[in-house]
């Protein structure tokens, strides 16, 4: 039970962050005219934050699966990315399909340190559980508030996702400061938004980790 406090701990502060913005996904599952419960089953279900708010929309505007399922596999190839240093080892083998369901932008940016791969299987899953029930929380209040409040009185929400990941940014360079790795991290992004763009994201998570492999290795 102190393992699982330790995880609830840990996770507080970004759970009560993913707040806000399960209820601007709240909010916007509404205003495209879907019911409201598909908001807490979107967020339960996918569990996968920015493809939710694509995937509310697509849905809503009846676009074909096979877009769905390329627009999914493009979004979250991401994740393959995060697999690579995950402490998923550490986690019971009976519930590693769910701390893998549950790696999130959040629990990634959380578990990205070397003290990381010392944690218990129930202070990883007690983290996880913790982001995903805010998450699902938020969503389900944002949907109940919007079947009230229309969008558009509703202001400034959208920018709280990119506020989050920047407080996450800086609260792992200040764990492990690497002026290297911003520095590669920067660089892998402006290379790929200026030679394409549409695939912006994967390519950059691609360059960096290749470059980080790289440089990891003539450390070695």
């Amino acid at each position: 039970m102190s393992e699982v406090r330790l995880g609830l701990t840990r996770a507080a502060p970004v759970a009560l962050g993913m707040v806000p913005l399960g209820m601007a996904f709240g909010l916007l599952v509404v205003n495209l005219g879907l019911a409201w419960w598909w908001a807490p089953v979107f967020s339960a279900v996918v569990y996968a934050g920015s493809l939710e708010f694509l995937l509310a929309t697509m849905v809503a505007a009846a676009v074909p699966l096979g877009q769905i399922v390329i627009t999914t596999l493009v979004v979250n190839s991401r994740h393959v990315f995060y697999a690579l240093s995950f402490p998923l080892h550490r986690v019971h083998p009976l519930a590693r399909p769910y701390a893998t369901f549950a790696l999130t932008d959040e629990a990634y940016a959380l578990t990205a340190t070397p003290e990381a791969n010392t944690w218990s299987s129930g202070r990883i899953l007690a983290l996880q559980a913790l982001l995903q029930c805010f998450w699902v929380g938020g969503a389900t209040a944002g949907a109940l508030l919007g079947t009230a409040l229309p969008l558009a009185a509703v202001s400034g929400l959208e920018f709280a996702l990119t506020a989050l990941f920047v407080v996450l940014a800086l609260d792992a360079y200040r764990a492990a400061p690497s002026p290297r790795v911003v520095v590669t991290a920067i660089g892998s992004a402006v290379v790929a938004a200026l030679l394409v763009p549409e695939q912006m994201l994967l390519v950059a998570y691609g360059t960096f980790a290749l470059l980080s492999l790289l440089g990891a290795r003539r450390a070695a």
